[in-house]
């Protein structure tokens, strides 16, 4: 199959072109820069700078292509931190997932393309009442925070979109896998803390495995919304612990749910305490999905320890080099210019 690939160098598109080109698939990878379209090329893999924005650019990219399926992974998330302002830190990705959804659907009819799955969101979206863990049967949130509401609907009507024109909409659970992921610095530095009783339940993927069930759905799923995620939804009073634990840093502060409010606002304390978590039940039974990593649990073991030990090494690494190169053992610069402490100015 020939799949044209939106946003492949993006964090699940990364993961997610060497894995349909060891199953035999030709692709044609998008990219925003010409570095990252460099980046991209590989045998099998056809690279193109593209703004998923600007549909006539796109109508020319899927007509050149001639794909067979084109998957929808165009996001703007990375380096986002500000989810006090959720709807404005989101801007961009909203309209990727409108107005660049929009273009592609068209595109591919205009191709005759037969298959389309595309990227949403199963970390928060769900209604905030019942049992904490949901099907795609389940409905979302009727009355989101301020803060969010433009982000839902921008997920409801991708799903709506995608679906109505015979697609596969997948909700990824909070992706992870990378030393860059958005979560990783807050917890090292003690800036994401433990709101209230943690009582959010969240669901986590990890990159590989978000990847594997992208795969799965282009190759053999029928159309319809599936939440992609692990086994082990768990409440943040679990998971965060855990991945501090994890990144060897110290224990998350502990916050009142108050205090996060006036502090943080009203969006983030929702998904500390309140939000709900996704069955991946569908998914599995229907797509055939086996995870490398069924619980975050192992999973922030393998992406996050190796990386810190790995870390670890390469200081040791380079402290020793510079010993080295004073020429002493014990660490002291050796005289230079300016005498014994080495200093010129």
């Amino acid at each position: 199959m020939r799949v044209f690939v939106a946003g492949a160098s993006g964090a699940v598109g990364t993961r997610l072109v060497p894995q349909l080109v060891q199953r035999g698939h030709e692709v044609v990878g998008t990219a925003r820069s010409p570095a990252k379209a460099d980046r991209l090329r590989a045998p099998g893999v056809e690279a193109v700078v593209l703004d998923v924005l600007d549909r006539d650019a796109v109508r020319a990219a899927v007509a050149a292509a001639q794909p067979d399926a084109i998957v929808h992974e165009a996001t703007a998330l990375a380096g986002l931190s500000d989810l006090r302002n959720l709807d404005r830190t989101f801007a961009v990705t909203n309209r990727l997932r409108t107005e660049g959804t929009d273009a592609l659907l068209a595109a591919a009819r205009e191709a005759g393309v037969g298959r389309f799955v595309a990227q949403s969101y199963a970390g928060w979206p769900y209604a905030r009442e019942g049992g904490p863990v949901k099907t795609e049967d389940d409905p979302l949130d009727p009355n989101p925070v301020p803060a969010m509401r433009e982000t839902l609907a921008a997920i409801r009507r991708l799903e709506r979109t995608v679906v109505e024109a015979g697609g596969l909409a997948l909700r990824y659970g909070a992706l992870y896998g990378s030393p860059d992921d958005a979560q990783v610095e807050p917890v090292r530095r003690r800036r994401l803390p433990l709101v209230g009783d943690g009582g959010g339940v969240w669901s986590f993927v990890h990159l590989d495995d978000a990847a594997g069930a992208t795969v799965l759905a282009l190759e053999r799923g029928n159309p319809g919304v599936y939440n992609v995620a692990d086994d082990e939804p768990a409440p943040v009073r679990e998971w965060l612990p855990a991945l501090a634990e994890a990144l060897g840093a110290k224990p998350p502060r502990r916050v009142p749910r108050l205090l996060a409010r006036l502090v943080a606002g009203e969006a983030p304390t929702v998904l500390m305490t309140e939000a709900r978590g996704a069955s991946n039940a569908k998914a599995k039974r229907e797509l055939g999905w086996t995870l490398r990593y069924p619980s975050w649990r192992e999973g922030f073991q393998a992406a996050y320890v190796g990386e810190r030990a790995a870390g670890r090494n390469a200081a040791s690494s380079s402290r020793g080099e510079t010993r080295a190169r004073r020429g002493h053992g014990g660490g002291r610069p050796a005289p230079g210019p300016g005498g014994a402490s080495g200093r010129c100015c």
